[in-house]
């Protein structure tokens, strides 16, 4: 799996500058994940006209992958494409991936010569792999949840399109973004992108080093910190008059909306950071 490794790392790093508030961010984006793919290749020995075609194939459907995700934060439609894109990716390397070249080169030097935790130097395809998947969990991740929540509708194209004007707008005038409107169900549950990076890399951390039992009880903790969360949202939506089915069609979100959107983003991220443990075994 060294060639699924290095274009994780490459569009991770990639989609992690996009994701930041730096201007120049989309630009520096699409350029930051070939040369990070071209630099692995070269540190990982992957120098056969194979690696060289499936890495510059992988690189530009990483490009896609990125636009078209982009376009759909934006714009809050369109979002099967870029799960169809990123989709592709994954299964076309791992299909092909006995073809890939024996990793080695630069980064296998190294990783003998330093002395690194373990037993013994680290073999350069599960520090490839480790790393891809730490760095694609981050923010890449975070990305197919929204695009998840986008294509069952959790989220709703207006409310994507509105929040980016009001970001937009304030931004202009102050400096600052807008402060959430409550309108959506990511407006209730506070720190979601923040907090889904983390509980996956513990989940996958916990994973890796064995401790399966202390990986469930994070999962469960989850449900638990959350809950008053959602009883507030239920006790807001009461006292508003709005209801406990508030239609989010017509409105603000409501509870039901609110509870759907917590159930299907933890579990679309439940699911990224057991398929990304499974890799590792």
């Amino acid at each position: 799996m060294t060639w699924l490794s290095v274009v994780l790392i490459g569009i991770g790093f990639g989609d992690i500058v996009r994701s930041t508030s730096w201007g120049p961010g989309r630009v520096v984006g699409h350029v930051v994940a070939p040369v990070v793919i071209l630099a692995l290749a070269l540190l990982a020995g992957l120098h056969s006209w194979a690696d060289a075609l499936a890495l510059v194939l992988a690189a530009a459907a990483g490009a896609a992958w990125a636009e078209l995700s982009r376009r759909t934060q934006m714009t809050g439609r369109a979002a099967l494409a870029a799960l169809a894109v990123f989709a592709a990716i994954v299964v076309g390397l791992l299909a092909f991936s006995g073809a890939a070249s024996p990793a080695d080169g630069p980064l296998a030097t190294w990783l003998a010569w330093a002395d690194l935790p373990g037993h013994g130097p680290l073999p350069v395809a599960r520090v490839l792999l480790l790393t891809g998947l730490a760095v694609f969990n981050v923010a890449t991740a975070n990305i197919i949840v929204r695009l998840v929540l986008l294509t069952i509708g959790a989220l709703r194209p207006s409310d994507v399109t509105d929040a980016n004007a009001a970001a937009a707008a304030a931004a202009s005038l102050t400096g600052h973004p807008a402060p959430p409107t409550q309108a959506q169900p990511a407006d209730r549950l506070k720190g979601g992108r923040l907090l889904g990076p983390m509980e996956r890399l513990v989940i996958l951390g916990l994973g890796v080093a064995g401790e399966f039992g202390a990986a469930g009880l994070v999962i469960a903790a989850k449900g638990l910190l959350r809950f008053p969360e959602i009883q507030a949202a239920a006790r807001g939506n009461g006292a508003s008059g709005t209801g406990p089915n508030a239609s989010y069609q017509g409105g603000p979100a409501g509870i039901d909306d609110v509870t759907e959107y917590f159930l299907v983003g933890s579990f679309v991220s439940w699911l990224i950071a057991l398929g990304s443990l499974a890799l590792t075994v």
